[in-house]
């Protein structure tokens, strides 16, 4: 594996100008081309592309266009999962999505970051952190996720949150920077219809 590759995807600095990393972008950019302008019935062509770009898709996966990724293989998500409108994913290192979660229009996965150090940034250097996002979460219209997050099960955050540290399973967040408001209890189950 190429030097530059290897150390994006250990988390260390890298330079994105390397050739090995600008084709990896080059070919995400072309599927995501074809992705974002194919059409609504065209369903099965649609899945075929998330599995050419993503390292994992699980079954019913849905991601509405346009979306948008630097590689598309360090990115996983599990079965079930929507992603709406407009989500911007930046998989320089893993990004992994559970089971049934729920993306709303305009989040950002931003697993991609540049050092403080002036001088390294000026000389191109960047690097990563993995985002993690549990099973069944639901990230409100516009929520950034920021290098290195762990989002626990079953947790909502709320629309515009910028989550910049952990949250645990079963919380409602908001804010920016996102704050635990408070956990998921009894009274905020529904009655299902036909159930």
């Amino acid at each position: 594996m190429p030097v530059m590759k290897a150390r994006m995807l250990a988390g260390e600095l890298y330079l994105a100008d390397d050739p090995e990393l600008v084709s990896g972008r080059a070919h995400a950019a072309a599927l995501l081309e074809q992705y974002n302008a194919t059409p609504d019935a065209a369903r099965d062509e649609r899945a075929r592309l998330l599995h050419d770009l993503f390292g994992d898709v699980g079954d019913g996966v849905v991601v509405n266009p346009t979306f948008r990724c630097d590689y598309g293989y360090n990115i996983s998500i599990g079965a079930g999962t929507f992603v709406n409108y407009g989500c911007v994913m930046l998989d320089v290192v893993p990004i992994r999505l559970g089971v049934a979660c729920q993306l709303a229009s305009g989040v950002q996965l931003l697993a991609a970051t540049h050092p403080i150090d002036p001088e390294a940034r000026r000389l191109g250097w960047e690097y990563g952190r993995p985002i993690t996002v549990g099973d069944n979460v639901w990230l409100g219209g516009g929520v950034i996720v920021c290098p290195g997050v762990t989002i626990g099960a079953d947790t909502v955050v709320g629309a515009g949150a910028v989550v910049t540290r952990d949250l645990p399973a079963r919380v409602v967040a908001v804010g920016n920077p996102a704050r635990v408001q408070r956990e998921i209890e009894k009274q905020d189950r529904v009655t299902i219809p036909g159930t």
